[in-house]
């Protein structure tokens, strides 16, 4: 019997194969709160098509995700976002986005199996956010850095008020982002990157 493909199958295109120069491949993971912006950062910042799980939110959500501040919100991530980036002609990143919702948390422990460090996205407007999700990633002890996403009606802090309020160590560094933009995504996770290496100096230092 003879079926009839409703879709084409869509390979891989020429442009998303990996450049033969690169010996070393990193996997981080971008993490944060319901709403912050992380499925917006992966596609902005992936050289190869993004891999998301974006669903419809539904009336069955309400009064189970927190949309507070975020009511324009119609769609969530309910697995993760994948994408890659080449940071230069040896070294690319496979960028991970976990959803943000703890009813979905179950799955952080695949998402981080292999991965070396994580970018916090965090929404000035609701800080609160935040405290469980960095205090999951020191009880892990995954390295992070803190990025500061840039939404319109966002109040600005000083970084000093803002490593106060959230008691994030002097050590982890804290950027601001526009998840929008692929240069302000690429450097946070070149911030990243290089806070990776410095810990990786340290630890390494004789005694």
């Amino acid at each position: 019997m003879d079926y009839r493909i409703s879709e084409p199958v869509v390979g891989p295109r020429p442009e998303d194969a990996l450049p033969d120069s690169v010996t070393t491949a990193v996997k981080v993971v971008v993490v944060g709160g319901f709403g912050v912006g992380k499925t917006t950062l992966v596609g902005s910042v992936s050289e190869i098509r993004p891999l998301t799980t974006e669903e419809t939110m539904t009336q069955a959500s309400a009064g189970v995700d927190d949309i507070a501040g975020i009511e324009r919100k119609s769609e969530t991530t309910v697995a993760m976002d994948f994408g890659r980036i080449t940071l230069s002609d040896e070294l690319v990143l496979y960028v991970f986005g976990t959803p943000g919702q703890q009813r979905f948390w179950f799955l952080w422990d695949g998402l981080f199996e292999g991965a070396l460090g994580a970018v916090v996205l965090i929404d000035a407007r609701r800080l609160e956010d935040s405290f469980d999700v960095m205090g999951r990633l020191e009880e892990r002890g995954v390295p992070f850095i803190v990025a500061i996403n840039a939404f319109p009606d966002a109040p600005s802090y000083p970084v000093a008020d803002l490593r106060e309020s959230l008691d994030i160590p002097d050590a982890v560094p804290v950027v601001d982002c526009d998840a929008r933009e692929r240069s302000s995504s690429r450097d946070g996770l070149l911030t990243l990157v290089r806070y990776l290496y410095a810990l990786t100096t340290t630890t390494s230092e004789p005694r």
